[in-house]
């Protein structure tokens, strides 16, 4: 989904919209699940990265610019613990418990008419 909306800085208002995110590329060199007795899933993804592809455009008072970016997050390194609750009535369920996110880069490119 786009992201619109506003910040104030200094003297006045900043409004901005990301619209056409796209993820171009993910990179999972190390992933591992395992199964945890009694209690469910345990998911650990180790230096991953994602590249992201979006629109941009900003306007203040004093000016308006907008154009592309390329974001590159890279060392990204998650744990995510699902539980699956046994119960026979009906469909079996997983729900997220815990979930642990860090990341070691960003490189933001932004490309505009400024």
């Amino acid at each position: 989904p786009d992201l619109t909306g506003h910040e104030k800085f200094g003297l006045g208002n900043v409004k901005y919209n990301i619209s056409g995110i796209h993820v171009t590329a993910v990179e999972l060199p190390s992933a591992s699940i395992s199964l945890l007795p009694g209690s469910g899933i345990k998911l650990v993804i180790g230096n991953a990265s994602l590249t992201i592809n979006m629109n941009w455009n900003i306007r203040t008072w004093m000016f308006k610019d907008s154009g592309r970016s390329t974001v590159h997050i890279s060392k990204v390194f998650v744990t995510a613990i699902f539980s699956m609750p046994r119960d026979n009535t009906g469909p079996t369920s997983i729900s997220l418990t815990s979930c642990r996110t860090t990341s070691g880069d960003i490189d933001i490119k932004l490309n505009g008419k400024s």
